[in-house]
C-alpha cells in the first residue's frame, strides 16, 4: 500500500550492521541507567525491601521514558529529513517523479521508511518497560501509555521533518528548519498555561497542554491522579492530537510535492528572431562579445584569493533563504530568553542553576546548528558531483580546509554570538557565581569574571569543535546521511550524556563517589562512540588519544563544578576544568585538521597510505 520505497526499506533495513549494533547499545545504555538508579535508590551494600524495590523501579521508569523521548524527537526530525534532502543533492528525487509512483506513495514511502529504524527501537524498548512491571510502582495502562506517547512523538517529529525537506531545496536549511520549528513547537506549548486563562478561564489548560507536548504528556503517564482522569487522559489526547497533525502535514506534503518539486531549475527561453539574426552576424564581432562574456549574469565580480573562502561567504552556497534559518533561530531564541529570564526572576528559584535555563539550550541549538552547517557544506558538494571537481583544481589543502572552516564560522555567526551574550548576561546578574553576602558591586563583578572567562572560552573550544568534527566525518565518510547523522549524534550525545549524568548526580544527592561504576559504563560508551565516529574507517593514534581524553574531560568537568555547588559560596574554581576541557578539546580539533592540511588525498581515502599493500 505504501509503494517501493517503503517497501525496499523494509526489506533492506534489517540487512545492515548498523541495524543490530543500534540495538545492542540501546539494551546497553538501559542497563546501565537501571545500575546507576539501583545505586541510588538502594545501593549494593544490603538487600532491598518491596518499597525500595517498587521506588526503583519507578524512578527507572521514568530516567528511561524521557531519555528515549528526547533521543526519539531528536533522530525522528533528522531522519525524516536527511532521507529527502540527501535524494535531493543527488538529483535522484526528480527521477522519483519521473515514475508513476502517486504523490502519496513517495511521501509516505520517504517517510515511513526513514522511520522504520526508529520504530524498531521503540518495539525493542516496550519489552523492556513491561519487565519493570515486577518490579512493582507503576501500573500496565502506564506502560502503554508511554509507548503510544513515544510511537506519536516518533511519526510527528518524522512529518515535521518531512515536510520541511520537501519543501526547501538544500540540505542544511531542512536539518536547521526541522530542528528550530521542533524546539519552537516545543516552547510554544510551554506558553499554553500562562497564555490560555486569559483567552478562556473555564478551560482546563493544563489538559490541553499535554494534549500537545510530548514532555507534559510522558509527565501525566508518570504522575496519573490518584482517583483516575476524569475525561480522557492526556497521552490518549496526545495521540489523537499528533496524528491529526500528522495528518495535515503529510497532507500538504502530497499537495505541494510537485509544485516544490524541482525548485531552483533554469527556464529555457524560446528562441526569437532577433536571437536568428544574431546568429548571423560577422565572426568577428560574435567573438568579441564572447570575449566579454561570463558565466554568472550582472557585473563581473572580482574572486578573493582563497576562492573557497569568497564562495562561501559572497554567494549564495547553502540556498536561496538562508535567512529564513536566522529568522527561525531568533523567535526560538527570543522564547528561550524568555522562559530564561523568568526563571532567574522568580522567587524561591534555584539561583545555582538559574544561567543552566537559559545557556544550556541556547548552546547545544548553537552547536548543532554549527555543526550541522560544517557537516552540509561537505556533502552537498559531494552528492552534487562539485568536491572532485573542486579537488583536481589548483586549490590547496590549506585553502580548502581553512576556506571550509572560515566560511562556515562566518554563516553561523548569527548561532555563535548569542551563547556569549548570554554568558555575559549572567555574569552582569552575577548568576555565574554568587558573591559572599555584603559584597560590594566591584567584588560581585570579579567573583563573576573568572567563571565568565572559562564559559566563553568553553563554548568558543566547543564550537571549534562542532566545525571541526563536521569537516572530519564529511570528507571521511562517503555516505551523506551517514556523515550527518555520526556528527549531529556525536554533538548531540556530549551534550545528553553530560545532561544525564549531571542528573544521575543530582538525584543521588550530589555524591559521585556512590555512582563511579555506572560512570566507568558512560565512559567507555562514550570513548567507543567517539572513537567510532572519527577513526573507524583509519585509526590514527592522535585521534584514537582525543577519543579518550575528550569524554575524560567532560567528566571531569562535571565532578569539579557540578559537585562544587555553582552559584554558592561553595563553588569551585572554575580555571582547571576550562583548562582541561580546552586541552582535551583543542588537542582534538589540532588531530582532525592536521592530517587534511598536511596528508589531504591520505585523510580523504584517495590514495593509500605508505604502509599500505
Amino acid at each position: 500500500m505504501l509503494g517501493p520505497i517503503f517497501t525496499r526499506e523494509l526489506v533492506t533495513v534489517p540487512r545492515r550492521g548498523g541495524h543490530y549494533a543500534g540495538r545492542v547499545a540501546l539494551v546497553g545504555l538501559i542497563g546501565i541507567l537501571g545500575v546507576t538508579t539501583w545505586q541510588a535508590t538502594v545501593g549494593f551494600a544490603r538487600d532491598a525491601t518491596l518499597g525500595e524495590t517498587a521506588a526503583f523501579g519507578q524512578l527507572l521508569f521514568q530516567i528511561v521514558v524521557f531519555v528515549q523521548l528526547l533521543l526519539t524527537l531528536f533522530f525522528a526530525t533528522l531522519s525524516a529529513a536527511s532521507a529527502v534532502s540527501q535524494e535531493k543533492d543527488r538529483r535522484t528525487f526528480v527521477l522519483l517523479l519521473l515514475t508513476d509512483m502517486r504523490d502519496y506513495e513517495i511521501v509516505l514511502g520517504k517517510l515511513i521508511g526513514a522511520l522504520l529504524p526508529i520504530i524498531i527501537q521503540l518495539f525493542i524498548v516496550a519489552p523492556v518497560l513491561s519487565l519493570l512491571l515486577l518490579l512493582g510502582g507503576i501500573d500496565p495502562e502506564q506502560v502503554f501509555q508511554a509507548v503510544l506517547v513515544l510511537f506519536a512523538a516518533a511519526i510527528g517529529a518524522g512529518s515535521l521533518g518531512g515536510l520541511v525537506a520537501l519543501w526547501r531545496e538544500k540540505t542544511y536549511q531542512a536539518l536547521a528548519l526541522s530542528v528550530l520549528f521542533l524546539v519552537l513547537y516545543l516552547c510554544l506549548t510551554q506558553a499554553v498555561t500562562a497564555v490560555g486563562p486569559r483567552l478562556s478561564a473555564g478551560t482546563d489548560w493544563a489538559t490541553v497542554q499535554g494534549w500537545l507536548d510530548p514532555f507534559v504528556a510522558m509527565q501525566t503517564v508518570l504522575e496519573p491522579p490518584a482517583g483516575g482522569w476524569a475525561t480522557l487522559a492526556p497521552a490518549y489526547g496526545f495521540l489523537l492530537v499528533t496524528l491529526a497533525l500528522c495528518a495535515v502535514m503529510n497532507g500538504v506534503g502530497i499537495w505541494k510535492l510537485r509544485k516544490w518539486n524541482p525548485s531552483g531549475e533554469p527556464i529555457m527561453q524560446r528562441e526569437t528572431v532577433a536571437a536568428d539574426a544574431a546568429a548571423q552576424e560577422d565572426e568577428a564581432v560574435a567573438a568579441e562579445k564572447r570575449a566579454r562574456a561570463h558565466a554568472a549574469p550582472g557585473a563581473l565580480r572580482d574572486v578573493w584569493p582563497n576562492p573557497i573562502l569568497w564562495r562561501e561567504v559572497r554567494t549564495l552556497a547553502y540556498g536561496r533563504r538562508p535567512l529564513l534559518v536566522k529568522l527561525a533561530f531568533g523567535l526560538v531564541l527570543a522564547l528561550i530568553l524568555y522562559f530564561a529570564v523568568t526563571e532567574l526572576n522568580r522567587p524561591g528559584g534555584r539561583p545555582g542553576f538559574a544561567a543552566a535555563y537559559g545557556l544550556v539550550p541556547v548552546a547545544v541549538l548553537s552547536l548543532l546548528l554549527v555543526a550541522a552547517q560544517a557537516v552540509t557544506s561537505i556533502t552537498s558538494e559531494r552528492d552534487g558531483g562539485m568536491l572532485d571537481v573542486l579537488l583536481v583544481t589548483d586549490v590547496s589543502p590549506k585553502e580548502f580546509v581553512f576556506g571550509k572552516l572560515l566560511g562556515v564560522l562566518y554563516n553561523c555567526k548569527e548561532y555563535i554570538v548569542p551563547p556569549l551574550a548570554l554568558a555575559v548576561f549572567y555574569a552582569v546578574r552575577g548568576a555565574l557565581a554568587r558573591p559572599p553576602a555584603g559584597a560590594s558591586a566591584a567584588d560581585a563583578a570579579a567573583a563573576n569574571f573568572g567563571p565568565l572567562v572559562a564559559v566563553l572560552g568553553a563554548l568558543v573550544v566547543q564550537t571549534g569543535f562542532a566545525v571541526a568534527l563536521g569537516l572530519h566525518v564529511s570528507l571521511r565518510i562517503v555516505q551523506s546521511r551517514l556523515a550527518i547523522v555520526h556528527t549531529l549524534g556525536t554533538i548531540f550525545f556530549l551534550s545528553v550524556g553530560t545532561l544525564i549524568a549531571i542528573y544521575l548526580i543530582v538525584i543521588n544527592g550530589g555524591s559521585f563517589a556512590n555512582q563511579w561504576i555506572s560512570f566507568v559504563a558512560f565512559l567507555a560508551l562514550g570513548i567507543g562512540g567517539l572513537l567510532y565516529v572519527m577513526s573507524a574507517d583509519r585509526p590514527s593514534g592522535a585521534l584514537t588519544l582525543a577519543s579518550v581524553v575528550c569524554p575524560l574531560a567532560m567528566f571531569y568537568c562535571i565532578v569539579n563544578v557540578l559537585i562544587g555547588r555553582p552559584g554558592t559560596d561553595e563553588g569551585g574554581d572554575p580555571l582547571m576544568p576550562f583548562l582541561v576541557l580546552g586541552g582535551a578539546f583543542g588537542f582534538t580539533i589540532f588531530a582532525m585538521l592536521m592530517p587534511l592540511v598536511t596528508e589531504f588525498d591520505v585523510a580523504l581515502g584517495r590514495t593509500a597510505q605508505p604502509n599500505e599493500g
